[in-house]
């Protein structure tokens, strides 16, 4: 994927994120282990510290992307089996 077409994708995956962050807040309660080359890594994390967000918040972002790009639905954490959203801690 050439870098213009990478960064369009980012750009309307962010812009997409912004559109629906904060309609209901996700308990965190699973932890994910990913093995990357160390390279990618401080990568990554420098370009989430540049564009200030958490590389959790980004990894979480994609996760919920690609589930919906592929159709798999799924109940947030945050919300109740009525849909009514869970009370905060």
């Amino acid at each position: 994927m050439n870098a213009m077409r990478f960064k369009k994708l980012w750009i309307d995956l962010y812009v997409h994120t912004i559109n629906i962050f904060g309609a209901i807040m996700e308990l965190k309660t699973a932890r994910l282990t990913v093995l990357i080359d160390p390279a990618k890594k401080q990568a990554f994390e420098a370009l989430c510290a540049q564009q200030d967000v958490t590389p959790s918040q980004v990894v979480r972002r994609l996760i919920r992307d690609y589930l919906t790009h592929h159709g798999v639905t799924f109940v947030p954490s945050g919300v109740r089996p009525d849909g009514k959203k869970a009370r905060e801690r």
